[in-house]
């Protein structure tokens, strides 16, 4: 077990530090990338989001609330997420609770996206059935006429989602498949600590 790793107490610090050393890494080109999980009703569903915002009360993602994944969290809002860092050898797991974000976050995030994605936001039925080749070029430039002139508003489907961390897992390869792995779960507002066998 690597010393320092052994004597950490706060998941979220440890979070930072490692984000950031992802984030100035040169081999590391989308620290960002988070796999999520989330179940169905029938399978569970693994696919990448992107990590837009995290403090101390969770992980905040963006995206169609009448998505596929956004209906899942809808009726069993707990999930998975899971980074890989393979230039760190590294990799953190969290479980928790989905909640969605305030509409004030969302549009604020939302105002920062380029205009391509705000109107793509409005123009695509996410994981819906596309009614023929083409129909998403068409609803794109009915889009841009709409909003041609004028600022793009959040669409009423668009927003975000804050996975809320119970469980965070922390792994670090190490030679011979002996890696450190230290985990921390969350009993009633405090963290503790298990090691656990790699």
């Amino acid at each position: 077990m690597s010393h320092h790793l052994y004597h950490e107490t706060d998941p979220h610090a440890l979070f930072q530090r490692w984000w950031e050393e992802a984030q100035a890494h040169p081999e590391v080109q989308h620290p960002s990338v988070m796999s999520l999980a989330t179940y169905d009703g029938t399978y569970p569903q693994v696919r990448i989001v992107l990590l837009k915002h995290f403090d101390a009360d969770g992980f905040v993602f963006f995206t169609n609330m009448q998505s596929a994944k956004s209906r899942a969290m809808i009726e069993h809002p707990r999930v998975s997420l899971c980074f890989y860092w393979e230039a760190l050898a590294k990799q953190i797991r969290i479980a928790g609770h989905v909640r969605e974000v305030s509409s004030v976050q969302a549009d604020a995030y939302f105002a920062t996206r380029p205009r391509a994605k705000q109107i793509g936001a409005w123009a695509s039925m996410q994981s819906e059935t596309m009614e023929h080749e083409g129909a998403l070029q068409e609803r794109l430039h009915e889009m841009e006429a709409r909003f041609e002139g004028v600022d793009v508003p959040r669409p009423p489907h668009w927003s975000g989602w804050r996975v809320h961390p119970e469980i965070m897992e922390f792994w670090i390869d190490q030679p011979a498949r002996l890696h450190d792995r230290i985990v921390f779960h969350d009993v009633d507002g405090v963290w503790t600590k298990k090691l656990l066998y790699p």
